[in-house]
């Protein structure tokens, strides 16, 4: 009888010590990939120069897992960086139907963040030009663009912060590639057309998958996009897949990619804009070229 009951006080403390264990586990392997994505970001910012003394960064935040990760890493960083920045959330409100829109208020005012909230009826205007079963993605697009563009010059924000990722990258490459003709991607750092504003992407380094890790372990009040993530049939969707199959069978392939973009020889391609090859000629000294021996041609 008392053995029976060594036995089960042996037993009980080891299974009660398992949940602690793997909490732990799990708060360490968050600590990890936290740090991860920090020290990508903050080597993102520093070799593109995103942001600099004094800057007001203008976080568009939309209520995906990539813009809750870059507000999140961005004030950690605003405490711990050797330069003063300041930090003001962005939302667009295009007025989708079913749109939460007390989530992001609520959510940044807990952090204390300033925000705004801007409404436009972006979603009206796309619904009525294009078609059912098209893809809307590029009208929306540069109807935000244009919404966040004017209203960054509006409250004097020198930068404007986007959440797009390694893999938003490596997509566009190919979406450019196959579907435009170009050999073009989505750069870390750009300069408007107009010159007026600046937009960086702080999370160029971080590849989605640690993005989506994160966001599910910080448990972000996710909104989802009802406009256009239902399309299944989606040009970037189908990148998308590819990629992962890719990743599947070649892991390291995507990151492969991704490197070769900041490693371009423009003479072995073919944009005379890029590479001057009409001017391309042999520098030899010509006196010293050997004479050839005459060659007869002999009939047989």
């Amino acid at each position: 009888m008392s053995q029976a009951s060594d036995t089960v006080e042996e037993f009980v403390p080891q299974a009660s010590r398992q949940p602690a264990v793997d909490n732990r586990k799990s708060s360490y392997n968050h600590n990890k990939l936290r740090k991860r994505l920090r020290r990508l970001t903050g080597q993102a910012i520093a070799d593109y120069n995103m942001i600099e003394e004094g800057d007001r960064v203008m976080v568009c935040l939309s209520g995906g897992k990539d813009s809750y990760t870059m507000l999140d890493i961005l004030l950690h960083l605003q405490r711990s960086a050797p330069i003063q920045f300041e930090i003001i959330a962005v939302n667009l409100d295009q007025k989708q139907p079913g749109f939460p829109e007390h989530v992001l208020p609520d959510y940044l005012e807990s952090l204390g963040v300033a925000y705004y909230v801007l409404e436009r009826d972006t979603y009206s205007v796309v619904r009525s030009v294009i078609p059912e079963g098209k893809t809307t993605c590029g009208l929306c697009s540069r109807l935000r663009r244009g919404t966040l563009y004017g209203f960054a010059e509006e409250i004097g924000a020198r930068k404007i912060a986007l959440g797009h990722h390694r893999d938003d990258i490596v997509e566009t490459l190919f979406l450019n590639l196959f579907f435009g003709g170009k050999l073009k991607a989505m750069p870390p750092k750009l300069l408007s057309d107009d010159k007026k504003n600046v937009v960086i992407r702080p999370l160029a380094y971080c590849k989605e998958s640690d993005i989506e890790a994160y966001a599910n372990q910080e448990a972000y009040p996710i909104i989802p996009c009802n406009l256009c993530g239902s399309q299944e049939n989606l040009q970037r969707v189908e990148v998308k897949r590819m990629l992962r199959d890719w990743e599947k069978q070649y892991p390291g392939r995507t990151e492969t990619i991704f490197k070769s973009l900041a490693n371009v020889s423009p003479s072995q391609l073919a944009d005379r804009e890029l590479f001057d090859f009409e001017s391309l000629v042999v520098q030899r000294d010509d006196s010293q070229e050997p004479e050839l021996p005459l060659i007869k041609t002999v009939s047989l």
